[in-house]
């Protein structure tokens, strides 16, 4: 019988003496801003909840509150702009540093530009935002009367049952996430304000790419690859750059958010939200 030596076998239970993610230390703290959509809510605390506790791991002071998951941007933004004002009178904080997803990038461009928190925010970091607006919005609206009627009925009971202090406004909001109205109506009247840093990250996935989709959104994935181009399943590559691109992910919208997150792109999502940090630290934020 071959003599097996349990020193080589025994390397792989060695402890390392810091086992614990590095800390990432910023001169300002994070606020993730949900998008749109409130299903997510049913079964998480805050539909970025696992990224902040992800942040959270670096040492990083990482809050994800939520606010009406149905609204129009105006309203959405003057609820973000609340948390703020409310982190900094509770923390003590100078300003924070925002990284938004979807929709939630367009409230944020929208607080900083109307709502005062130019002084109170030092960068914003868009992911998958559809700064140019998205055809899955148009196509949504374009479903006949009746199933859109009901389909609204349903998103606003459910918005106005998790979060009973602002009333829903599904339609509207959709109405809001349109190219004709981001292009036409919200860009040229929310320009970037000086002395905010401004990046970007987009995302690219299923159809044009060699990088799998969850067959739930395939149809939609292609729907808008028909008219705009790679997408990540709701917004376009090119509709989600704004600012300092910081790159293009092969990583579908809600993954993005580590909703229906494969293990094999956890890795990925990981490095994506930990770039981030690091690129604030990098830039002094």
């Amino acid at each position: 019988m071959k003599w097996i030596e349990p020193q080589k076998y025994m390397k792989k239970f060695k402890l390392e003496e810091f086992p614990q993610p590095d800390i990432i230390q910023l001169k300002y703290p994070i606020l993730i801003c949900h998008g749109y959509g409130g299903f997510s809510m049913l079964v998480k605390p805050s539909p970025v909840h696992d990224s902040c506790l992800r942040l959270r791991s670096y040492g990083i002071h990482t809050f994800a509150p939520n606010i009406v998951p149905y609204s129009t941007i105006s309203i959405r933004a003057e609820q973000w702009a609340e948390k703020i004002i409310q982190l900094k009178q509770q923390y003590g904080y100078e300003k924070m540093n925002v990284i938004a997803h979807s929709m939630g990038g367009l409230d944020m461009r929208a607080a900083i530009t109307h709502h005062g928190m130019d002084s109170s925010v030092a960068s914003l970091t868009t992911i998958a935002a559809p700064h140019q607006g998205t055809s899955l919005a148009d196509i949504a609206l374009t479903t006949p009367d009746m199933l859109k009627d009901r389909l609204s009925f349903l998103m606003d009971w459910l918005g106005e049952n998790i979060f009973p202090s602002q009333k829903s406004n599904a339609v509207g909001a959709v109405e809001q996430l349109t190219r004709s109205y981001v292009q036409e109506e919200f860009n040229p009247n929310t320009p970037n304000v000086d002395g905010v840093k401004y990046y970007s990250i987009s995302a690219a996935v299923g159809k044009g790419t060699d990088h799998s989709l969850n067959p739930i959104y395939r149809l939609q994935n292609q729907l808008i690859y028909q008219k705009e181009g790679l997408n990540d399943a709701f917004v376009t590559v090119e509709s989600a750059i704004w600012g300092d691109h910081l790159g293009t992910l092969p990583i579908s919208h809600m993954e993005q958010i580590e909703i229906q997150l494969s293990k094999e792109k956890e890795p990925m999502v990981d490095k994506m939200w930990r770039d981030i940090a690091l690129n604030l630290q990098k830039n002094d934020l």
